[in-house]
């Protein structure tokens, strides 16, 4: 197993840190603002590569319900689990909000992607497309209610679901296979050209972005930092344990088995701070588990990776 766990590093991890450390170089000595590649990653690179992968990818219909039956009760069972440990802890209302963000949503996108790419291949990305489109509509939906259930309206979750470009190329690229039409050479392949740069430019983001801990320098209190520890805890051990369980439960298997399980174990989404940040809901703790739990992720995944695949 030694073995495998270098193996997977070498193969798996290594051509990923590569981009990430990139990132953060740029970002400590040239002070790089991601934000305008990272509206070019949201607008242009995202839909086209979920675009490309949905419409040439190898899914059947038992993986579609398998993986949305997977996505409502893993995101039921973390809430819960977060629930719960605030009350244990007696957070109070932003610090139980962040830690709800912590516990449920996941960088599936901008590290799960390339990382199931090289763990899994194709086959992989095929898979992992399905969850992923979920994941964005329920960031933008039941995220906004995790973040400000006070703020919260139907109509603005609605509203942000549908100003993101990557549900449009989704749609499209099943309504191509719905009626088995074929996109002309010369523009699969474009489409093709600009799906491949999306890995390294969203893994340099990230590096970039694993440096913006806001308010590190600042004291916390104490509810902060039992938030910060029960959203380690629970997004690095109890997340990979209740999404293993859920996946037995259902019957999974294949490869998706591992690809959903890594999706769902991967460290806490960006979006998350995003999210916190503009509805108070303690960024200070949650920008600290991003960075911890992408750090931790590089010595947890590689195992995972060697354990179910």
């Amino acid at each position: 197993m030694f073995t495998s766990f270098i193996v997977t590093l070498y193969h798996v991890f290594l051509p990923i840190s590569l981009p990430v450390i990139g990132g953060m170089l740029l970002k400590h000595f040239k002070g790089w603002d991601t934000r305008p590649l990272s509206t070019f990653s949201l607008y242009i690179l995202s839909p086209a590569l979920i675009f490309h992968t949905l419409l040439h990818a190898e899914i059947t219909w038992t993986d579609v319900t398998s993986t949305f039956w997977f996505s409502i009760l893993n995101l039921i069972a973390l809430w819960a689990l977060a629930e719960l440990l605030s009350r244990i802890f007696g957070l109070g209302a932003p610090e139980k909000a962040g830690l709800t963000l912590v516990s449920t949503f996941t960088n599936c996108v901008n590290y799960g992607l390339p990382l199931v790419l090289l763990a899994f291949g194709q086959l992989g990305l095929d898979k992992a497309s399905v969850y992923v489109i979920g994941q964005m509509i329920i960031v933008n939906t039941v995220g906004i209610f995790f973040a400000a259930r006070s703020e919260f309206t139907v109509k603005k979750a609605i509203g942000s679901v549908f100003r993101m470009p990557t549900i449009y190329a989704a749609v499209v690229a099943i309504l191509l296979r719905t009626f088995s039409i074929s996109l002309p050479e010369a523009l699969d392949g474009g489409v093709s050209m600009v799906a491949t740069g999306y890995a390294p430019i969203v893994l340099a983001i990230l590096g970039a972005q694993m440096l913006r801990s806001k308010g590190d320098r600042e004291p916390w209190q104490n509810n902060v930092r039992r938030a910060f520890w029960a959203g380690l805890v629970v997004r690095l051990a109890a997340a990979p344990l209740l999404s293993w369980l859920i996946l037995k439960a259902l019957h999974v298997e294949g490869t998706l088995f591992p690809v959903l399980l890594i999706l769902a174990s991967m460290p806490t989404a960006v979006n998350a701070v995003i999210l916190a940040e503009q509805f108070g809901a303690s960024p200070q703790f949650v920008s600290r588990c991003i960075l911890w739990t992408t750090a931790a992720s590089m010595l947890i995944l590689p195992i995972m990776i060697v354990m179910f695949s």
